[in-house]
This record gives C-alpha cells, structure tokens and sequence, in this order.
C-alpha cells in the first residue's frame, strides 16, 4: 500500500506494534498474526541485522499489511528502507538530512521529538505529525498535555515505555492519534513463536479504541 502522507498510519488502528525481530523465518508469520487480530501498519526497527530482509519478506507476502522501518537514523537507513520494500520510516529523533534522504526516497516520515525545542524543528521542517520518545521517560500524558497549548496544530504517536494498561489514558488525549507499543510482540512470544497470543494481543489492541 502507498502510503502519501504519515498521518493517514493513525486511520488504520489505534496501536502500531514496535517489532524487533531476529529471525527471518518468523517475519511472514509474526506479520499475518498481527493482521488477524487487527493491526495492519507495522514498525520494523532496525535493529537487528536481519530487519531489513524481514521487511522486504512481509511487504511482499503480506500485502495487506502496511510495513515501515523504525530507528531511521540515516540517510543510508532511508534508501534501504525503500529499496526493502517499506511504505513508512520511523525515526526515533529528527534531522534533516534524515528528513530529506526519506523525502527523496518517496518515504513518509514520523520523526521523534522529546522537547518542545525539537518540536518547533520538526514542524519548521514541514512535519506536523510527529513520534513523542521516549513517552513514559520524557513526561508521558503531563508532557503531551502542556505541549499542547504552545502546539495546537501538532499530533502524536507516543512510543515508549506505554503499556496496554496505559495506551487508553494517552489515546484519550486529544492530541494523541495513535500508540506505538512494542508489548504486541513480546520477545518471549516471538521466541516461542506463539502467534496466537501475538494474534491476541493484536486483536486487544485494536480494540482499545
């Protein structure tokens, strides 16, 4: 799926999953567990040396999913997220030589923002959906709140440090689009290759708002 702009990732559910993945093998059926239970829009993080070929095999066996690359810290991660396949890069801050390698490469970008000084960046660099990272170490829902006031045309994904338990107290807030949570693929869960339990998490995810 094409995707034209990174707020259209927030219209397919209110949780995307931060996946770290180690074994190609598991990719194909880690992403058709999360889109059985609901969860179309994928963040792969590359993080591990397979990332890569794990986004090039969901994108392609798993067309109704939506796959995107997360940690995007470079210019060179822009150009291989989209050579992999990807429809979306996630950065976990913002620079504009990040900003413009994912322009170039025909990627929307949610870039992270942590200060209302980087928020002020982002949006001078045109982006005005952005990644608040870490959430819960940054100042979480009380962050959200006063960032609001100054930034009334800014929304959020916040990622990290956000629970299933917690999910429903950001989502509730009016400048938050949707969560980025990594507990619908537990380690432990992908280790074992349970993809029921990861089906079922994704299915309670998606019902969270």
């Amino acid at each position: 799926m094409v995707v034209k702009h990174p707020l259209e990732l927030a219209s397919h559910g209110p949780v995307i999953p931060v996946i770290v993945i180690d074994r190609v093998d598991d990719a194909v059926p880690l992403a058709r567990a999360l889109v059985e239970g609901g969860v179309r829009v994928l963040e792969v993080t590359l993080r591990t040396p397979t990332a890569l070929a794990c986004i090039e095999a969901m994108a392609r066996a798993v067309p109704e999913a939506i796959v995107g690359a997360g940690t995007v810290r470079s210019a060179a991660d822009a150009r291989a997220a989209r050579d992999a396949g990807c429809a979306f890069a996630v950065s976990p801050g913002h620079t504009a030589p990040v900003a413009q390698a994912c322009r170039e490469a025909g990627l929307p970008l949610l870039p992270g923002v942590a200060t209302a000084s980087e928020v002020m960046a982002a949006s001078a660099d045109g982006h005005t959906f952005l990644k608040f990272f870490p959430a819960a170490a940054a100042g979480g829902i009380a962050m959200l709140k006063a960032l609001a006031g100054p930034f009334p045309d800014v929304v959020f994904c916040p990622t990290g440090g956000i629970t299933v338990e917690t999910a429903p107290q950001f989502l509730a807030l009016p400048n938050v689009k949707v969560c980025g949570g990594s507990w619908l693929t537990p380690a432990d869960a992908v280790g074992a290759r349970d993809w029921a339990r990861v089906a079922r998490l994704a299915r309670e995810a998606s019902a969270l708002r």
